[in-house]
């Protein structure tokens, strides 16, 4: 199981990856990520409802579900916000990297799990990856990432942050309700979050005009990255799964040269390779 983990962690990455470059090619960045999690929000509430009539929660799993739903909630701010900043190469390897740093820590220290030397090998050619990858700390990037773009780095930061403490949550969650029934508490949270963004746009009609296409394909592939990575986490430790899930840097990274014509072609493929090396650390000997 722990094989099939690994491959619905990496299809988890690609879904992604695609959806967020939707996201960035978008008009309106907060009506179109609530637009597509709107429509998935819609489709699971009953299952939501009946499967919580079944089979109650004590109060204290309720807790939980609204620490998941606030979570997800300030994730859908940042990230709307974060996307309207700097390039997707950039922002998109520190949003999804700053967990490789906190999850493997936290779940060792609280979740009683475990990496091997290779595991920890792999983190460090993922880390090495991600940092060169964003450009943050290198030649004219340092100067922009301590000036006038700072700012989109610091939102990204934050981004990462929050998805731990979702991930860490989630993975609690998983205790007490099903991957599909927590998928619909997080996508609550992350609709009721930009809500008020949404209304005060008044861009809703031009951006399904627009994208309507698009925003259907996004909301299959939004949820079911997310459901996939909750579906792996009851087979495998998420230690293990977490770094691995950020292989959607490497297809980000393709994506954004391909699609976007961002330029660094080279040096962003080479993160990618070393990226893809820490991953089967990890994975495999991890």
């Amino acid at each position: 199981m722990v094989i099939v983990s690994i491959l619905l962690v990496i299809a988890s990455g690609l879904a992604h990856a695609i959806w967020s470059l939707f996201t960035k090619r978008s008009r309106n960045k907060s009506v179109f990520l609530w637009s597509i999690i709107m429509v998935t929000a819609i489709i699971l509430l009953p299952t939501l409802i009946r499967e919580l009539w079944l089979r109650p929660l004590s109060l204290p799993a309720y807790g939980l579900l609204l620490l998941s739903a606030g979570l997800q909630s300030s994730y859908a701010l940042l990230l709307s916000r974060t996307y309207n900043m700097g390039d997707l190469s950039q922002i998109y390897p520190i949003m999804r990297g700053t967990s490789i740093l906190l999850i493997p820590v936290i779940g060792i220290l609280f979740l009683r799990e475990s990496l091997t030397l290779y595991g920890w090998l792999g983190l460090l050619c993922m880390v090495v990856g991600f940092v060169t990858l964003s450009g943050i700390f290198s030649g004219k990037q340092a100067v922009a990432a301590f000036g006038g773009s700072v700012k989109p780095f610091l939102m990204a930061l934050c981004v990462g942050v929050c998805v731990t403490c979702c991930i860490l949550v989630d993975k609690l969650n998983l205790q007490y309700i099903s991957a599909i029934s927590l998928l619909e508490v997080t996508n609550i949270g992350f609709v009721a979050g930009l809500t008020p963004t949404v209304i005060a746009s008044k861009q809703l009609r031009l951006e399904w005009k627009l994208n309507g296409k698009i925003i259907l394909l996004g909301a299959i592939l939004n949820p079911g990255s997310y459901l996939l990575f909750l579906i792996a986490m009851k087979y495998a430790p998420v230690t293990h799964l977490s770094p691995i899930r950020e292989i959607g840097t490497v297809f980000a990274t393709i994506l954004g040269i391909v699609i976007l014509k961002e330029k660094q072609g080279k040096k962003r493929i080479t993160c990618s390779v070393l990226i893809t090396i820490g991953i089967l650390l990890i994975g495999f000997w991890g």
